[in-house]
């Protein structure tokens, strides 16, 4: 049977990021793919004019309704702004036994604007991450998380080991943000590993963290390792982003379906 792949994120109108970045992400990379919306967003290239989020009780129940029919494989976390909503993934992740989590801790913008509350991300802490397979966050989040400041590769695996341990989960700590490279490091239970990444010279990267941690979880879905998994996933972004598309007047999207029908849907 097709592998299966549950995306819990905020929803993008304009289709380059969130939830629907996620839903072709996860078909390329050769699984089902099912979401949760956390958030509707009114967003384009250029920036977003309006966010409505889901009720908790809502969100439940799309929760519940994948889980009591279409058991995930994996699930991927994206957007969730709201303490109370964070509340409720958790608590369903819980109760199903889920597994192959992928959390990506949206947590700071480009502009480095916070994009969730104090509270949020302190009930983030305590009740999600603690659940995670791996986290995914760029060089602003690990900041947040582990109250230490990244100006280097050092500062990086400091960072992610402070991170890893303090909530016992693999930490994918992303290079690519603040840091003029592509390169990527996985703190895993005591091992580090650093994926070496080539920078693709477009400005369009819309989207970026949303499909690396959504292509990882489709490939933990299909039965990969974890550092197979990034591996395959760093390679598909380097590929959406290679592919040059240039759309809308902001910080455009990737080509999501650059390789249709080709490598990325193997199993393992």
């Amino acid at each position: 049977m097709k592998k299966t792949a549950l995306t819990i994120a905020g929803s993008d109108s304009s289709g380059g990021a969130g939830i629907q970045a996620d839903l072709k992400t996860m078909t390329m990379n050769g699984v089902f793919a099912m979401s949760a919306i956390t958030a509707l967003t009114a967003q384009n290239t250029t920036g977003v004019t309006g966010i409505l989020d889901s009720t908790p009780e809502f969100l439940q129940l799309q929760i519940d309704a994948v889980f009591d029919d279409i058991r995930p494989d994996a699930v991927k976390i994206g957007m969730v702004s709201a303490a109370p909503l964070i509340r409720v993934i958790a608590d369903r992740l819980r109760h199903y036994g889920a597994g192959n989590i992928v959390v990506d801790p949206v947590m700071v913008a480009t502009s480095g604007a916070k994009l969730i509350s104090d509270d949020a991300t302190g009930t983030l802490q305590a009740e999600l991450l603690p659940l995670a397979t791996v986290i995914t966050p760029n060089i602003p989040e690990a900041e947040v998380l582990s109250g230490l400041a990244i100006q280097s590769e050092a500062d990086m695996e400091s960072a992610a080991k402070k991170i890893g341990d303090a909530w016992g989960c693999a930490v994918l700590c992303k290079g690519g943000h603040s840091l003029s490279d592509a390169n990527d490091l996985l703190y895993d239970h005591g091992a580090l590993t650093w994926f070496r990444g080539r920078r693709i010279d477009n400005p369009n990267t819309h989207g970026t963290g949303c499909t690396l941690s959504s292509a990882i979880a489709a490939n933990l879905a299909k039965g990969f390792d974890l550092p197979a998994s990034i591996r395959r996933a760093k390679e598909y972004l380097s590929g959406a982003l290679a592919a040059m598309l240039d759309l809308g007047a902001g910080r455009g999207p990737m080509d999501h379906a650059f390789d249709l029908g080709g490598k990325f849907g193997e199993e393992a």
